[in-house]
């Protein structure tokens, strides 16, 4: 049986109401109309809903139940309209994103404090993934969008957006700080050992690139899964490691690694938004993204 919900919000509100008029004012209509839905329902369900009297109306066994019914579904309608209304105006919500370390530090958490002031019921899930690991959660659908690092490989599905670019700095801990003085050919170094991200991700791979571009062969005497762990070992003079510069400015200026200049530029690397266009994006997604979009941290540049 095919009946307009129209139908049943007039008999809802009547038979709550116990009155057609009152059911018609509610829903901004004249009376006469409610008059004829409730005719067409009953004879839709080939039986008396209301009992008609000079006093008003009141529901017959089958429209008990009936009411029973849709009263339920009523509620659940105006529970989800509700919701709807405030996940559009971002009362609530929730964003689950895919980064990586150093679009996470560099970029996302700046951005997020400011968010999070504006809209301090949006729920925000992180997942903390090398590159390749945000793009196949992003193709499968776990998260909402990706911030990460170039290079990345995307699928044909997805769009990149370039946020930032960041300048990349070799650094040194304490028993290297002597070549901090002056500037450094990058062969020159290849006598030192190197701190590096693990091969598999894409920054080793964007270094081993840099390498071989100035005729170089790279070699990496320790090797970590993630880039939190390089500073930290270059700290205690396991090696030389490359981070972005504003990762770690603060630790320069504190006297605790010390960046070596070279000759050779550092190619910088891009943070970018990575979006699948096969998934529509939820209110609370889209504003973050257009924060995003038209944001820049001023450090990033400098």
């Amino acid at each position: 049986m095919n009946i307009n919900y129209e139908y049943y919000r007039a008999f809802y509100y009547a038979a709550k109401y116990k009155s057609f008029t009152k059911a018609a004012n509610v829903l901004f209509q004249n009376q006469p109309n409610i008059t004829r839905v409730i005719n067409k329902l009953e004879d839709a369900f080939g039986c008396k809903l209301f009992l008609r009297t000079h006093k008003g109306v009141t529901l017959t066994p089958e429209g008990e139940q009936l009411f029973a019914r849709v009263e339920v579904a009523h509620k659940l309608f105006q529970k989800a309209e509700n919701e709807i209304m405030r996940q559009s105006n971002l009362e609530y919500g929730s964003i689950t994103i895919g980064a990586n370390e150093t679009a996470i530090a560099v970029l996302l958490l700046e951005k997020l404090r400011s968010f999070r002031k504006i809209y301090p019921n949006i729920r925000i899930n992180i997942t903390d993934q090398s590159t390749p690991q945000v793009i196949d959660s992003l193709d499968r659908g776990v998260i909402d969008f990706a911030v990460a690092t170039t290079p990345a490989n995307i699928t044909k599905n997805m769009k990149i957006t370039e946020l930032a670019r960041i300048q990349n700095v070799m650094i040194g801990g304490p028993a290297f700080k002597h070549l901090s003085s002056k500037r450094q050919h990058l062969a020159d170094l290849t006598q030192y050992p190197l701190v590096m991200l693990e091969r598999h991700t894409m920054s080793y791979a964007f270094y081993n690139q840099f390498f071989l571009n100035n005729g170089i062969s790279m070699h990496v005497d320790t090797e970590t899964t993630t880039i939190n762990q390089v500073l930290p070992m270059v700290k205690y003079d396991l090696g030389l490691g490359f981070l972005p510069e504003p990762f770690v400015r603060p630790d320069v200026a504190k006297g605790e690694v010390f960046e070596i200049p070279l000759y050779e530029d550092i190619p910088t690397r891009g943070i970018v938004l990575i979006q699948d266009t096969r998934k529509p994006e939820s209110t609370a997604s889209h504003a973050l993204i257009n924060d995003l979009l038209t944001y820049i941290p001023e450090d990033i540049n400098e």
